[in-house]
């Protein structure tokens, strides 16, 4: 696995790639970063592509508001700087919420989507009394450890556990709110209908984030989707079961037209 940095649209975003063949490109959550793919980058017939979004782990700040277009379009610069055809884009999460802007906003630019636990095409509300929670989890690693503990309950490797809670510390400053606050005013749901493209949904039963409810509106929004529900795993399979996620993804991209 190889890493490095791309100029993207001004700001130095950290990456890693792995693999051969045709292109896919991670993206990841909320407090995340690439790492949360670690386990995932070797797929036979792809290089993959994990990214630390601008705002997160070893990426530049974004300069301005936070907003899920914005980091998007980080995502967009990013495939056209790496020089990337028709990539399949695989989002985890908040990830889950920039894939589908990408997707409807840059169609052309998207061989088919992957969205694993992700918010509905009409965002995810936050109630503003859990604001100041969230602040509070920017600058107490025992509270944000027990926040990511219930987005991965299942994971057992305390080695990666604890570089996640390292790599969610690195998020900037404005955007622990200020992705909040972006999920909450993000809604592509008059773009989805005209996205034809393969569309996978990949839902955990124990999510406590997402539930059953969002992952069948999700599907239900793409006229050419499937959803898969994986009954042991909470939020975040690619960290909770890796070997069932890559069987999931492997299957789903191998029905591909090439």
């Amino acid at each position: 696995m190889i890493s490095d940095f791309a100029m993207v649209q001004g700001m130095q975003l950290f990456y890693v790639t792995a693999g051969t063949g045709i292109p896919l490109v991670y993206i990841h959550g909320n407090t995340g970063s690439s790492r949360w793919f670690s386990r995932v980058m070797e797929l036979p017939g792809f290089q993959t592509y994990a990214l630390d979004l601008p705002n997160f782990g070893r990426s530049q700040a974004l300069p301005g508001d936070v907003d899920i277009h914005r980091y998007a379009d980080a995502v967009v610069g990013f495939i056209d700087a790496m020089k990337l055809q028709n990539p399949v884009i695989v989002g985890h999460s908040l990830g889950g919420t920039v894939a589908q802007s990408l997707a409807g906003r840059y169609p052309d630019s998207v061989r088919a989507m992957v969205l694993v636990d992700s918010s509905t095409p009409a965002g995810l509300i936050t109630p503003k009394e859990h604001y100041p929670f969230i602040e509070i989890m920017r600058s107490n690693r025992a509270v944000l450890s027990n926040a990511l503990h219930a987005t991965t309950p299942t994971l057992t490797d305390q080695v990666l556990f604890e570089a996640l809670v390292d790599d969610a510390i690195c998020m900037a400053q404005n955007a622990w709110v200020g992705n909040a606050d972006a999920l909450g005013h993000f809604d592509v749901s008059a773009q989805t209908a005209s996205f034809g493209k393969p569309v996978l949904v990949i839902w955990g039963r124990k999510d406590s984030i997402i539930n059953e409810e969002m992952a069948r509106a999700t599907a239900a929004a793409y006229p050419n989707s499937v959803l898969k529900i994986v009954e042991t795993v909470g939020h975040s399979i690619i960290v909770e079961d890796p070997v069932q996620f890559k069987d999931l993804l492997e299957q789903f991209l191998a029905a591909l037209p090439r």
